[in-house]
């Protein structure tokens, strides 16, 4: 009777560390794939903010862009 209580601690033991392991790994991919998507946002807005001030500088008078730059 000994062994068999001993065997199902055993068994319980191994079954937390597994799912503990399971409960990091699961967590550790989310934060992988936040920060994934927190940089192709990042991304986004940054192309976004490109192609605006292109398209602004681009309705300036020629003049006007180059009295700005000296």
């Amino acid at each position: 009777m000994r062994n068999v209580e001993r065997l199902t601690s055993v068994k319980s033991e191994l079954l937390d560390i597994f799912m503990s392991m399971e409960v990091a790994e699961h967590e550790r991919r989310s934060r992988t794939a936040a920060q994934r998507n927190l940089r192709a946002r990042r991304g986004i807005e940054l192309h976004r903010e490109f192609k605006r001030l292109s398209e602004d500088i681009a309705d300036l008078p020629e003049d006007a862009v180059e009295d700005e730059m000296h």
